[in-house]
Order: structure tokens, then sequence, then C-alpha cells
């Protein structure tokens, strides 16, 4: 069987086209090389996937495969042996009928599985396909002959009849004759007149490599799903410095994995072989300390994954790759830990004509190794962030995993003044790295760290001062005065990139901390302290080489993040946030009530109140939303669109119905219309959406695209009366005011409103944290009356809200430019609810990305997570004496 897009002519020309430098083959080959993604299909996809996996047992899918490279030629062969098939190649889903029999067979259409099934579970499949609108087709058969047999059952033809053993038999060894060319070596000249404070301000701070990587950070859903336990950002700023990703297994689950990336090619740029050996060292080096600031279950549970970027087929070029190669294998030997995949790009190279004609050049892209590492984590909770937690009342210490002297060689500061290829590259030292690991471990798990970050790209001194911007804390940096007091010293020591890690750690707990760095082997020295000012200062000895604002050198640090936000966001909204930059604190979160969990949440009653999480296509917020009213105590229930349209389900059973998150028919009709248009234009479920809307004992809430769609439907905010407004007066959510979406977290202030009947009871006057994640939030009212009595009559349950807990306009803290501040719109009996955040994502304490650390330690620490309270209010409406009516 087949599962997902129909067939297109993409892909055809891959193979052809890599095997030789770009510029030399037809256009045509390019073309036909291109792969185009469809997110949507993808969904669809998994879907269908998932929802046959979690059949347990009766789990229909007996094998399956992705396909890629070969297309359906690749997958459906490697999928079938060794037994052999039959397939017909007209069975396949075909969106180019133009495209010949070899075309079908190799063409690498994407989003698309090969699967094996017993012949008796095609019916339950095709339910589960069609439910979820995911295409499929069946192709053949399995034989048990040995062969792949392709026939074509319009012409009668057989194109392809060979034994697999021939086609998927192991391959002979290639012997490649590789020829070594000799590089030149120099040593890193600094300018005689470069200052720390020049250095920092006219280019190391302004590096894409280091500087603030927020342009990629908030245009992309950083929350969905609700299991993400660390994200991109960190801080009470929200700075993207975060060293790992974690997510959890399941939301009632706190045991997870967690993920962390390295790269240097700096380091291997000059090209001899000591470069490309500690290149691939060095990448191994930086993921296991970005990994190592999560509990992880043992150093030798990480596994990784290796892409490698080489012009390997240019002269000179594969000795290079080879030694990078051995270094890899050496470094993982020694960890103790495991590389168990990868995937490589080979062809980086290009053909550039010049003005002359015959002539060319070959431009090569630099041999570059990432590395990637995945662990499992035995409780996502205990982590730490980069990010300063203490104002004056903590000690910096630094441990050094570097190897022989510092050097400048393959850092930033050499690429800011042009000298990439001079001077040696750092060593590791892996013992020490080992020891630290365990070191790092011991201390997370004993509640040791406030804060840790590891030495990379751009040296010590980014290191610290990104934890300062980060935690919105000043820093004083004391170090030992080189044994020569050379200059050369001096900015090896600060902008050196040798591997290495700094703690932030309280002053009553250093002495512990001693104890144990000491029984672990581990050298590590005091650098500095955390002051309550915003003031930064450096010294080698008595010589002040740094003395300025934490604030001026963060917006350095930011300035060419904003540059390049520039071209993809409306550039007022840019300006604005780069302005306001300087000017942001921690928000300013507060309660008035105090959370607690759901006593009876999970008690399996019979007489639970039930509520459907209604999905559509596209749809991608309905698991974290089930688990929010389930930790209530509501019996949840999976509700697709296609389940009200073909009658399986019907909403007259449930009390409640969420309207989730995500890109119904992909957004391509704007912002859920085209899921309001699959209710308005079915007279079956229009009628059952406005029964359930006119009972006096059901409640509804909008998230997000689920907001939209009950601003389209006219639940929110109603007429006068309680009836729908005309849709010339009916608000809308449209477009952002920044032009593109927006994932942020943001403070929102709880209104007194007709939602505390139902949704807020209790909440008002709270000021929280909550996540956003959409493109078309800001609110519209085509009719100002509307707008003066959705005021008047109370129906704004929420507002955004700036640092210092006043209603705003200013971007981002009010992400799409909704007027009044606006984030959602209620009924005038509070029983229906829509508002763009999503606080389904936050009802869990580790799912938030940044709390005062009051909320977290000590006697103030809340005992759950604050947006639980919206939930368990439905439960308590539905639970009244009356009802909820």
């Amino acid at each position: 069987m087949k599962l997902g897009g129909p067939a297109y002519r993409i892909g055809v020309g891959g193979g052809a086209a890599s095997s030789m430098a770009a510029g030399d083959n037809a256009a045509e080959l390019d073309f036909n090389a291109v792969q185009r993604g469809d997110a949507e299909m993808q969904q669809k996809v998994n879907r269908a996937i998932r929802a046959c996996c979690e059949l347990g047992a009766d789990n229909p899918i007996l094998s399956i495969h992705d396909q890629g490279a070969g297309g359906p030629g690749n997958v459906l062969k490697e999928i079938a042996e060794p037994a052999g098939g039959e397939i017909d190649i007209r069975k396949m889903i075909v969106g180019d009928p133009s495209m010949s029999v070899l075309e079908l067979w190799t063409a690498e259409f994407q989003e698309n599985h090969a699967f094996l099934i017993k012949e008796e579970n095609i019916k339950l499949f095709e339910q589960i396909c069609q439910r979820e609108r995911t295409p499929f087709s069946v192709v053949g058969r399995v034989t048990g002959d040995g062969k792949i047999v392709v026939k074509d059952s319009r012409d009668g033809s057989v194109p392809v009849d060979l034994p697999l053993e021939k086609v998927l038999g192991k391959m002979p060894q290639k012997t490649f004759d590789m020829k070594r060319i000799a590089t030149m070596s120099r040593e890193l000249e600094l300018p005689a007149s470069m200052t720390v404070p020049a250095a920092l301000t006219s280019g190391v701070l302004r590096l894409v490599s280091v500087g603030s990587k927020r342009f990629l950070t908030n245009k992309v859903d950083r929350s969905v799903t609700g299991l993400v336990a660390q994200q991109q950002c960190v801080g009470p700023l929200h700075t993207p410095l975060a060293n790992f990703a974690c997510f959890a297994q399941g939301p009632l689950a706190t045991t997870g994995a967690a993920t962390a990336i390295g790269e240097q090619p700096l380091k291997g740029i000059n090209g001899d072989t000591p470069g490309c050996k500690a290149m691939a060292r060095l990448a191994v080096a930086e993921a296991l300390t970005n990994l190592m600031w999560i509990k992880i279950s043992s150093l030798d549970s990480i596994k990784a994954s290796g892409n490698w970027m080489w012009a390997a087929k240019l002269e000179g070029e594969g000795p290079k790759m080879y030694d990078a190669a051995s270094a890899l294998s050496d470094i993982f030997v020694e960890l103790g830990a495991a590389i168990d995949g990868g995937k490589d790009s080979l062809s980086m190279a290009a053909r550039v004509p010049l003005s002359e004609p015959g002539k060319g050049e070959t431009a090569k892209s630099p041999g570059q190794l990432v590395i990637t590492m995945y662990a499992p984590v035995p409780d996502v909770r205990i982590k730490v962030t980069p990010d300063l937690k203490s104002h004056g009342d903590s000690v910096l210490l630094f441990v050094d995993l570097g190897s022989g002297a510092m050097t400048l060689g393959g850092s930033s500061l050499a690429q800011v003044i042009g000298q990439t290829d001079a001077g040696t590259p750092p060593e590791v030292n892996v013992t020490s790295l080992k020891a630290a690991f365990s070191a790092t471990q011991r201390l997370l798990a004993g509640g040791l760290l406030l804060a840790g970050h590891d030495r990379s790209d751009g040296g010590l001194i980014v290191t610290v001062l990104e934890m300062a911007f980060a935690g919105r804390v000043g820093v004083n940096l004391k170090l030992d005065k080189p044994t020569k007091g050379s200059t050369q010293e001096i900015f090896a020591t600060l902008f050196g990139e040798s591997p290495g890690l700094v703690y932030e750690v309280r002053r009553s707990d250093l002495t512990a901390v001693w104890r144990l760095l000491e029984s672990e082997g581990v050298e590590a020295v005091e650098i500095g302290s955390t002051r309550a000012d915003l003031k930064v200062s450096v010294t080698f000895g008595t010589e002040s080489v740094l003395d300025s604002d934490i604030t001026e050198l963060h917006d350095v640090w930011e300035a060419t993040s904003f540059q390049l936000e520039r071209l993809q966001c409306a550039l007022p909204c840019v300006e604005e946030e780069e302005a306001g930059m300087k000017h942001r604190k921690a928000p300013p979160y507060s309660l008035t009530f105090a959370p607690e969990p759901t006593a009876d949440a999970i008690l399996m009653k019979s007489d639970k109140h039930r509520v459907a999480i209604v999905r559509q296509e596209g749809s991608n917020g309905d698991r974290e939303m089930a688990a929010a009213f389930h930790m209530s105590g509501f019996e949840v229930w999976d509700v697709h669109m296609s389940d009200l349209l073909d009658g399986r389900v019907t909403l007259d059973k449930f009390r409640g119905a969420a309207f989730v998150g995500g890109f119904s028919y992909a957004d391509t009709m704007d912002s859920a219309k085209g899921w309001a248009g699959s209710v308005l234009f079915s007279p079956a479920v229009a009628s059952q959406f406005k029964a359930f809307r006119d009972r006096h004992d059901t409640f509804s809430l909008g998230i997000c695209n689920g907001c939209q769609l009950l601003a389209l439907l006219g639940w929110v905010p109603g007429s006068s009366e309680g009836e729908t407004l005309p849709l010339s007066q009916q608000p809308r959510f449209v477009h952002n005011k920044s032009g593109r979406f927006e994932s942020r977290f943001v403070t929102v202030g709880i209104e007194k409103s007709a939602a505390s009947k139902v949704w807020l009871r209790g909440m008002e006057g709270s000021k929280l944290g909550v996540w956003v994640a959409h493109g078309e939030g800001r609110c519209h009212f085509p009719d100002p009356a509307v707008f003066d009595r959705v005021k008047k009559d109370e129906l704004i349950p929420m507002r955004y809200l700036d640092d210092d807990g006043k209603q705003t306009q200013a971007y981002p803290l009010n992400p799409n430019g909704s007027p009044d501040a606006i984030v959602g719109l209620c009924s005038k009996d509070g029983r229906h609810l829509a508002i763009m955040p999503h606080p389904e994502r936050v009802t869990i304490s580790w799912q938030w990305p940044y709390q005062p650390q009051a909320w977290m330690e000590g006697p103030s620490r809340l005992k759950a997570a604050p947006w639980i309270r919206m939930f368990q209010n439905a439960r308590s409406w539905c639970d009244a004496p009356n009802g909820g009516a």
C-alpha cells in the first residue's frame, strides 16, 4: 500500500543532478530535482499512522517505510525485500497524468509512505484514512518469489522484472583514489589598535553565528503539542539562547527526550588535517556541552546523528573528510557514546560562469559536520537554562575543557579580522569533558545550579554576556592576569573557543559545589559574580578591559537579527521591537487565586461530563486541549469534522465543545474560513451547531484557529439579544499587523467580563504568561457600534499587557495589533469563549518557558500551573446544582 500525496514529477532529476557540480547539468534536471513539501499532507499522513499505532495489538500496519530517494522504485522494493512483490504501477494516485511509467517509478514526491498490511485489514485501514482524509492506494501484493515485478495494467506491459538479490544485494566495495593537497598555515596577528569593547561591538556580537537568533524563533510554532519542555528561548525576555531542546513523552508524563546541536565549521576552514580533525571533535564537544544541562539517564545512553556537507569529489577534499570522519570515530569511542545515523550532501560545489565565453570556476562550500545528539530524559523538570537568575548574590564558576594553550585559531574573532585561515584551532580534553558531564549531572540532581552555559562561538566573554542578556542581570568578571601579560593572551582568554562551562551558583551553595567538583576530578575557577545593576565589568588583575552597560551590548547582540527581521516582517513592527528592547524587563506576573490540581481528575466515573475536542484537517492543537480537559475531570472525545459530516458523531451527546488551533485547510482560504464553510454549507451540521449553541447547558471554547471559527460562525460576541449578528457587523480575526505568523510568550490580564460566569471565575485581575501562535489574530470590528457594545457589555475576557502590567498596543507585547489590546471575545452569557492564545499549552508547570523563581521554589511555590483553573471552572459550572443552565 501507499499512503499520502499524489505522484508528481518531483525528484526525477535528483540523482542525476546531484552527481555533478551544480551548473553543469541541464536546467530541466535541476527543476525535476526540486522537492516540494506539503505540510498539510504530511499532517494527514501522520494522523493516519498514529491512529493505526494507537490501536496497539490491532495495529494493521505490519511494516512501514518512508518514500525518499529513488521514489516508489526504491521504497516498494525495500519494503518487499526479501520476499518480493508484484506492483501495478497504475494503482498509484497520480497528480500529473502526463508522467511516464519510468517517471512514476522513480519520482521522489514527498509526504508518501509504503506499507505492508494483511489483506483482511484493508477495510479498517480504509476507514482510518477516510476519517483523516488521507489518500491511499493498494498497489500490489507480496509474492514470496524473491522478485520485484512491475506491471502496467493499462497496456499489459511489464516494465520491471528483476530478482531482488540482484537489485538490493551487497554492492562491491568501491576504491577511491584521493590526493592530499598541502596547505600553508600562518600565525594569527591581532591589530595593534584592537580593544575588547571594539572587538565585541564592531564585530563579534554582530556575527550571525554569535548574535541573537530571534529572527528565526518568532516565526515558528514553539509550543504546539503541549509536550515542549524546552524550546529555543529562555529567561524573562524570552531570549533565544537555549542549549538544548526537550519534550515530554505525554502530557501526564515527566519522562521525555532531549536533543542538542554541535557544529564548528570555522575550525576546519583552512583545510589542513589538524583543522578538520579539530572541527569534528569540537562539534561533538559542543553538542555534549549543550546537552548536559538537563538530567540524562547516562552518558552511554546518548546517541548522535552526523550530517556531512562536503565537496568530497573535488581534488583534495576527500582526504579532509576522511580525517574528520576518523577523528569523529575516535572521540565517540573515547566518550563511550554512539553515532547511529546521519545524512550527507557530498556535492557541495557549483560551476560559476565568468564574463569571458567558455571560462568559469568552481565554487565549493567549505567542509562541515553537524552533530545532533539525543538522549532519554528521566525527568524533564530537572534542568537549568543559561539565563542568570540572581541579581547580585551568586557566583560564576568556569570549567576549562580545552587541551593545551589558549588559541584564537578558527574563532569568531579571527573571522571578524579576516584571518579564518590563521592560527591553530583549539582541542578537546576528553577526560575533562567526561568528568564535567558527570559533575554537571550531579549538580543538576542536587539543585545546586542556578544557570549554566557552554563556551563556544565568541568565547568566554560572549558566554557570560549572553547569560547576562537573557537574565537581565549585571556581572563582574575578575580574571587572573596572564603570565606574560600580553594582549594576545588576554584576547585568547576572552575570545578563544575551546570547550568550557560556566556555572551560576548561590553563594550559600558554594562549599557544596566545590566539594562535588573535587570528587569528580573537575578543576573549576571562580571568575566573577552577578550584580544588582545592569553593568558589566571585566578585569585582568587590576587592568580593566571592559566597563559597559548590559542593555547597550544586548542591543548590539540583537542588531543583526533585527536587520534580518527587516526582510521578513513589517518594518514599523521591527523598528518598534528593536527600539523597545532596551526598556524591557521581567513580566509582571501576579495571581488573584491559588492554583490547585484537580483532586478527582482521572478517577473512573460513569457520570463525567463529555466534551468534544473538535478538529478539522490541518488542526494541530487537539492533544493538548484534550489533556487540559482530561486533567480537569471531563470525559474527552476526539471528534473530526468528518465524523460530524458523515454522521458518525453528533454534538447532542456533549456538554462542551472545544475547537482547537492549527491551520484548517492550511489557512489557504484565510483564517478558518474553510472550516466555517464546512459547517455552514452542510445543512445537517449547521443545524447541529446551532442547536448546540442555543442549549443553555452547553459551553464552547475556541482557541486560535477555533477562535477564528467561532467568530465566523457568530457565536461570539452575538447580538444584544444573544443571537448571531449579520455578517456585515460580525467581528472577526484578520492578519497580524506584522504581516506574518507570530510565536510569542505574551502577558495577558484577566478582565472582569461575562466569561467570569463560566470560564474565568476567580481569575479576574491576574496577570499571566501564555503562548500565542498565529498569523491572523488581530480583532477587526467592521461596525464601530458593535465594538462599543462589546466594551460596554464586558465581552472582552482578556487583554495584552506590557512589562508594567498596562494594556498595550506596542509590538510584540501585543503580537497582532488588536485594538484595545483585545485577546478574544465571549458571548453575553459567558458560555462561549473565543481567544487567540493557547492556555491549554501551559496547564502544567514544566510547559511554561519562563516562571518567576518564587513560583518554582520556597514557600510561594505553586501547587499547579495557573491556567488549569480555567478548565476547572468549566467543570465546576457543569457540576453546579442548576446544571450550568
